[in-house]
């Protein structure tokens, strides 16, 4: 038996349960590195790849070409605007001036209607030329002759229209002056351009102490001296 203490030496085993020191577990201590690390990842992508931040210069510019635009925008808004109705306008502008177009066309055919009729119960030229000198007047008024003749040309056989007639007109009095002595006086000559009818009219000053009497209308073609129509108008004397 020996003479020390007779307590048993503690003697660890596998099985046995020891107390360890308490401290900040590993994982946490992974967890957060693992955040920072991260964090710092996010950092270095946005200040290398992302969006750079804008200084207040330019952020005052960028709001400025904001404003810019917005008010260029709403002028342009504007002058489409005043374009659509300047468009409506013209459109309803042409509208009214195709159906003007339309009544006058519609006019014009029933003018030259009536015309035709009017033209058909003339009567012919005693002469039976084309044109003929289907009427006139002459009339001597305040030492001049006034005067108006109608020429019409006749329409060729299952024609509607006739060739353009260009030439003279010739104007020549008979008269006497107080001696008694009767007096031919070419009194006037004008160009002729016509179609189906035309209106001969004007004045021509007589000579003085001349008294009128008849009056002959002579037509000539262009390049020729040939009269194609003539007639003989009696004068009369307005009062």
């Amino acid at each position: 038996m020996s003479l020390g203490s007779s307590r048993p030496t503690f003697k660890p085993t596998p099985y046995g349960y020891t107390r360890r020191r308490r401290g900040i577990p590993r994982w946490l201590v992974l967890l957060i590195a693992g955040i920072a690390v991260g964090a710092g990842g996010v950092l270095f992508l946005q200040r290398s790849y992302g969006p750079q931040r804008l200084t207040v210069e330019q952020s005052e510019q960028l709001r400025m070409d904001l404003n810019t635009s917005n008010l260029e925008n709403q002028r342009l808004s504007a002058e489409a605007k005043s374009l659509r109705q300047a468009i409506g306008k013209a459109k309803s502008s042409q509208e009214d001036a195709t159906q003007q177009a339309q009544q006058l066309r519609k006019q014009t055919a029933d003018m030259a209607a009536g015309v035709s009729t009017l033209i058909a119960a003339i009567p012919p030229d005693p002469r039976g030329t084309s044109p003929g000198i289907r009427s006139a007047d002459m009339v001597v008024r305040d030492g001049s002759l006034h005067y108006q003749v109608l020429l019409i040309q006749d329409l060729p056989e299952g024609a509607s229209q006739v060739g353009q007639l260009r030439g003279e007109v010739k104007l020549v009095g008979v008269g006497t002056y107080p001696n008694g002595k009767t007096v031919y006086v070419d009194l006037n000559t004008q160009p002729l351009d016509m179609g189906r009818y035309i209106v001969i009219e004007g004045d021509t000053e007589l000579p003085k102490a001349y008294r009128l009497r008849q009056v002959t209308v002579q037509i000539t073609a262009e390049g020729s001296d040939k009269v194609i129509a003539t007639r003989t108008i009696r004068a009369t004397t307005a009062r």
